[in-house]
């Protein structure tokens, strides 16, 4: 248990940060969802629109520290050819 006023500050303050971050995160998925919802039906032009929507939520997420950067532009780069093969 903390001893010191600072660490149960910090205690409170990770409580909050870890219920923001997790909203964050879940928006992301969503947004992702959205895309591969309109890859599986096959529509170019509905996958396209989700993707231009997810992405600057995406990234967002990494300036906010959700997600690594790396990882955004992993699922970025391969949502993106996804799409490209659709005919």
């Amino acid at each position: 248990m903390a001893n010191h006023a600072s660490a149960k500050k910090r205690i409170r303050r990770n409580a909050r940060m870890e219920i923001i971050n997790k909203v964050r995160k879940n928006r992301v998925r969503s947004f992702i969802k959205k895309v591969e919802v309109a890859i599986d039906k096959a529509d170019k032009k509905l996958a396209q629109q989700a993707f231009k929507e997810a992405q600057p939520e995406m990234h967002r997420s990494v300036t906010k520290g959700v997600f690594n950067k790396n990882t955004i532009s992993r699922k970025l780069s391969r949502l993106s050819s996804r799409i490209k093969k659709i005919a």
